[in-house]
């Protein structure tokens, strides 16, 4: 058997994740059905993270085991000819047996994306929030993150996780114009909902509902009832994935 990795993007709006769900379409199983169906052999993918309903992801990165040798350039073609538009296959890579798409990553950065002004063309990838927002201070807020290591508090309840333990290397909020942003975080792994719970929380520091000690608390307290609400899916980007 050969091991490949597949680097691809999607739009996650049509979808119920990444991960194949009996209830729903999902990424990983448009991928599978395509592999399975071009290579004539069962294959399953293993992806290098867990993306919830409608996030997207601007690199997500895969592995597949195959019996067969892979023109790596022809193939990709033929794979995005299979694929419908809202997936995208842009390499195809042999790799060392030992090499796992999830297991082997260092790193993977997101983006969450917010507007503060009524645009139809932000409404689909971006977050509108219509109050006054204290970015400096969300900035010092997020800042504070990279001083932990135990995110329970933005975990998503009743998972099966072994750890809730992360090493949050980079996060800030960077403006991209007068009214939109977005806000960039990197980590060895991220829990279940996490980055979306670390935004609402963000955004509770922005609207001076939050102190900074108290945001610290919500972290020190490591439970999910403490910190803000989760907020919508459709705004975060899976943007980069290192190995």
């Amino acid at each position: 058997m050969r091991r490949y990795f597949i680097y691809l993007s999607y739009d996650g709006t049509d979808y119920h994740g990444w991960q194949i769900q009996p209830n729903g379409i999902s990424v990983q199983e448009e991928l599978e059905h395509a592999l399975t169906v071009l290579l004539r052999e069962p294959v399953s993918i293993t992806g290098a993270g867990r993306t919830d309903a409608g996030v997207h992801a601007r690199m997500m990165v895969a592995h597949f085991d195959t019996s067969q040798t892979l023109d790596e350039v022809q193939f990709t073609y033929k794979l995005n000819k299979f694929l419908r538009q809202s997936i995208a296959v842009y390499r195809i890579t042999p790799v060392a047996d030992d090499m796992h798409a999830r297991f082997s990553a260092t790193s993977r950065t997101y983006r969450y994306f917010v507007h503060t002004r009524k645009d139809p063309f932000h409404t689909r990838y971006s977050c509108l929030l219509t109050y006054p927002l204290d970015f400096p201070l969300m900035n010092e807020a997020a800042k504070i993150l990279t001083e932990y290591t135990d995110f329970g508090a933005f975990c998503k309840s009743h998972t099966d996780v072994k750890t809730t333990l992360c090493d949050v290397t980079h996060a800030e909020w960077v403006q991209i114009d007068d009214h939109r942003w977005y806000f960039e975080i990197t980590a060895n792994r991220f829990l279940r909902n996490m980055v979306r719970a670390v935004v609402g929380t963000l955004i509770e520091v922005g609207r001076h509902r939050l102190t900074l000690e108290a945001f610290r608390k919500v972290i020190e307290s490591k439970q999910r009832t403490s910190a803000g609400e989760s907020m919508p899916g459709n705004a975060l980007f899976l943007e980069d994935i290192q190995y």
